[in-house]
């Protein structure tokens, strides 16, 4: 990581399989590229992990800004035949076999993280957006959703403590028990995003926002976000809670019988997922 940020413009891969890292002076850029549909699978966790790692451990680096190499799907969701790798590959930095443990984690950082999003962020996806410190959509394109209910569980890597916080107790039941899609400007006056912008000035919108933010001095940043992370950022213990509720859900036949008939629809494929809404109340 240092070599790749100490030449500045350069981009490097670092042995990741579907993260693309690119270092602009003290903003780190990273694009998310996980063929067919940019599912969360063990490769993007251990990926993401080592990517966290890498970044903290550089004092180069100060502003990480992700996005998709897919212009359809920012991350599409979790892959829901690999739960239990997945929570496998998060352990090594989150202490815990739990995603919504490394999203804090994440949160809790000395890194400033920026989520630039472009077509679909459904899920788990949309919890890892929700760990970023701030969320920019491109109006045209970027589709929001929590539609775990859906299938009768919680979600279960902090999506119930943040939107809460961030929309409301009314708005938050709304869009998870929906498990609706919800296009930008409506997460936007939800405030799922902090904006959402036209797709065309959402690139350079996000990058001069990092590289101001890294300009400054880091102390600011850090007494800022333990402060903001003080007030707003959900505890260990309800993300343990709700990842412990998820798991049970994922258990329940309920669970099994509608990922089958969601499975029957064509649930993570990319075709039919790029209207989830209309699919999941269908099945």
């Amino acid at each position: 990581m240092t070599k790749a940020i100490n030449n500045k413009n350069r981009t490097d891969n670092l042995g990741f399989e579907t993260l693309r890292a690119r270092a602009e002076g003290a903003v780190l850029f990273v694009e998310i590229a996980a063929p067919p549909m940019n599912l969360a699978g063990p490769e993007f966790y251990r990926d993401l992990v080592s990517l966290i790692q890498k970044a903290e451990a550089d004092d180069a680096v100060q502003v990480i800004v992700f996005k998709s190499a897919d212009p359809d799907y920012f991350i599409s969701h979790v892959d829901v035949t690999r739960i239990k790798e997945n929570r496998e590959a998060v352990t090594k930095l989150a202490g815990e076999a739990s995603v919504g443990l490394l999203y804090r984690h994440l949160s809790a950082s000395r890194l400033v993280t920026i989520a630039q999003i472009e077509g679909r962020v459904r899920g788990v996806g949309s919890e890892f957006a929700l760990a970023c410190d701030m969320r920019f959509a491109a109006r045209e394109s970027a589709i929001f959703g929590q539609f775990e209910p859906a299938f009768g569980v919680i979600p279960g890597a902090g999506g119930a403590q943040h939107l809460t916080r961030l929309m409301g107790r009314g708005r938050a039941l709304e869009v998870m028990l929906s498990a609706d899609d919800y296009n930008a400007e409506l997460a936007e006056r939800y405030g799922w995003i902090n904006r959402a912008l036209p797709a065309n000035k959402l690139a350079d919108f996000v990058r001069s926002l990092a590289h101001r933010i890294a300009s400054f001095p880091a102390a600011g940043r850090l007494a800022v976000k333990e402060r903001v992370n003080a007030t707003a950022l959900p505890s260990a213990e309800d993300l343990r809670r709700d990842s412990e509720l998820f798991l049970e859900g994922v258990r329940s036949p309920d669970y099994q019988a509608k990922t089958q008939a969601a499975m029957n629809h064509g649930f993570q494929t990319r075709d039919a997922e790029l209207n989830l809404g209309h699919l999941l109340g269908d099945c």
